[in-house]
């Protein structure tokens, strides 16, 4: 047996009587509010409203005065811990004698304090690090009620209130009361944010507690209890969590843990509540449609950001976060299939190539002896003669090869390295098809460029970082070039246009006010579905495909995956009225698509409208 266990309770009692003497002395009661001290501030994460979507901190807490408890609230913790509180002199001698016979018989200190004072006592003057001598005067209960722990980091009952109710401590009902003064003998067990069911049958508990000590009445006993037990829902807690993760591993790699966690840093993201709150739904919403079908392990992305800036408006990283902390949308890398192919047609017109030009589409063959490359289409056939605008409308390889050839790979090679590509992009006709492998950031940043009238801009999700004083300590630099002049983009735009027409009429989507503009890709053997689309204000890029990068299966298209999301997403925002940018030195002229001719008959389905020089 050793003393020590013995004289723990003797040096609290000590310790405590010398504490009430040195505050007397003084005139002043000892504070013990270390809360914000010991929890520091935590940073927050800004929308591009300025409201908070997320924090990174320790500890939750939230201090209240006394004189703003509501009196059931004290009731159902002295109903639950202490009935004796306000009758003893803060000391339960029966306790201590209790905890000091036990501890003597089993050898070890295995009973602590029993009373509110006594366990805040414990709480506190153990603690080296803590003040004791403090000029506000606080009663017992108050940091009491102030320091208790309520599970997933939440500290008093201020907190708990907020975050469980969504309302402060004086607010809340007595059931509400009897929730919180439930959860402090097992958080991990009773806390409602872990346990409903086990937090609600615990109030009923308390609230006969607080009924045998007359402190309610049996009538109040049953309406509370009638009542089921509603928890505050966490509208933040599920947004962008990709997002989340990378933005705290990117926070704490530049200024530490510490200062993430309790130094007050405020975030400003670029992120759009609303956007982003829409694409996750609409994105899980497929998903389920897609297993259903494909009956395979699916995943995959999106990044919606404003096209003249660059802010990421809405981004997901992946199908389930609490499975795969992976952000695909910044970390996986695939090919970049038929998205491709507006660099290779933005090349061609760069030579005076016109979307009025016709190729055959055929079957091709390159090589010599036994190893030949024999491209194929999506579809398996050969169409014959198409102008170059069907044949990026209609995402034909055949004729995306041709024209690469009669450009030339080093001016394809050339225009593409100024998109970006963190990969190699190397010199071979399959660049036509896309073979280059990226992120969606920069996918869909290439993409955007045709959005923006020829000028990339990097895409971005912080704005800047402040400290608790203000002082900016970090800020984004953009990455801005023209890279394909206006009167060769205007065209591009205005033959991408047409080509979303066909997916609405494809899928019998509705079509929205705006003007929009888009671009299908699909890889080899189906491994990857893309769909890039744009409105003048908002450049989304999404993709579809298996993490180990193998089939998807046959007859899989963008259009019945990835288009869905991005026409769902779309048509629940609001645009404003306005086109993409034309450059004025185009003139409109009405062809045949197939041929070439000039045609103005409107009623003709294969009369379009185009941008020439």
């Amino acid at each position: 047996m050793r003393i020590s266990y013995i004289l723990i309770p003797l040096f609290l009692i000590f310790s405590f009587a010398c504490g009430m003497l040195i505050s007397i002395l003084n005139n002043r009661l000892i504070d013990f509010s270390v809360l914000e001290y010991k929890a520091g501030k935590p940073s927050i994460l800004l929308d591009d409203e300025g409201n908070e979507w997320a924090r990174f901190e320790q500890d939750r807490r939230e201090a209240i005065k006394f004189e703003q408890i509501p009196d059931h609230l004290i009731k159902a913790f002295i109903a639950t811990e202490d009935r004796n509180f306000f009758n003893h002199s803060g000391l339960s001698w029966k306790g201590i004698a209790r905890s000091i016979m036990v501890n003597i018989y089993k050898g070890k200190r295995s009973q602590g304090a029993s009373t509110i004072t006594q366990q805040l006592v414990r709480l506190l003057f153990f603690d080296s690090k803590k003040t004791f001598i403090r000029k506000i005067k606080e009663q017992f209960l108050e940091l009491y009620l102030n320091n208790i722990y309520f599970g997933c980091g939440i500290y008093g009952v201020q907190a708990a209130s907020l975050r469980f109710f969504g309302k402060t401590a004086n607010q809340i009902s007595i059931g509400e009361a009897a929730v919180l003064a439930g959860v402090v003998k097992s958080p991990f067990n009773y806390c409602p944010l872990l346990s409903p069911l086990a937090s609600q049958k615990r109030r009923d508990l308390i609230l006969s507690l607080m009924r045998d000590m007359k402190f309610i009445t049996g009538d109040e006993m049953k309406t509370e209890r009638g009542i089921n037990l509603k928890i505050k829902d966490n509208e933040n807690k599920n947004l962008a969590p990709h997002l989340k993760e990378t933005l705290r591993l990117f926070l704490e790699d530049k200024f530490g843990k510490q200062k993430l966690y309790s130094g007050g840093l405020q975030i400003q993201t670029t992120i759009n509540r609303k956007t982003q709150i829409i694409a996750q739904r609409e994105f899980d919403k497929q998903f389920v449609l897609i297993k259903k079908e494909i009956h395979k392990n699916m995943d995959g992305a999106l990044i919606s950001m404003e096209t003249s800036t660059g802010e990421i408006k809405a981004i997901i990283g992946g199908v389930d976060f609490l499975n795969s902390k992976y952000n695909r949308a910044l970390q996986a890398k695939r090919q970049m299939g038929s998205i491709f192919k507006p660099i290779v047609y933005a090349a061609a017109l760069n030579k005076g190539i016109s979307f009025s030009d016709t190729e055959i589409d055929e079957p091709l063959e390159f090589g010599t002896g036994p190893v030949k490359w024999k491209p194929n289409n999506n579809t398996g056939d050969f169409r014959g003669q198409m102008t170059l605008a069907k044949a990026l409308c209609f995402s034909n390889n055949i004729i995306a090869i041709k024209t690469l050839l009669k450009v030339g790979c080093p001016d394809v090679v050339s225009l593409a390295k100024k998109f970006r590509f963190s990969s190699q992009i190397n010199p071979y006709l399959s660049l036509a098809l896309g073979c280059v492998d990226v992120t969606l950031k920069e996918a869909v940043a290439s993409f955007n460029v045709f959005t923006n009238d020829g000028v990339y801009v990097e895409p971005y999700f912080i704005k800047w970082v402040k400290d608790q004083w203000g002082t900016k300590l970090w800020k984004f630099q953009p990455d801005e070039e023209r890279i394909i002049n206006s009167n060769v983009n205007s065209q591009v735009v205005r033959v991408l246009s047409l080509g979303i027409k066909r997916y609405y009429e494809r899928t019998g989507g509705k079509i929205f006010k705006a003007q929009a503009m888009g671009k299908t890709g699909t890889t080899n053997d189906s491994r990857t579905c893309w769909f890039s689309g744009a409105t003048p204000g908002l450049t989304t890029c999404i993709y579809v495909g298996c993490d180990n990068n193998e089939s998807m299966g046959n007859c899989i298209y963008p259009v019945t995956t990835a288009f869905p999301i991005w026409m769902s997403l779309y048509n629940q925002l609001n645009f404003p009225n306005r086109d993409f940018t034309v450059n004025s030195s185009l003139r409109e002229i009405s062809i045949n698509w197939n041929t070439g001719q000039l045609n103005y008959n409107f009623t003709d389905p294969d009369t379009v409208s185009i941008l020439v020089n």
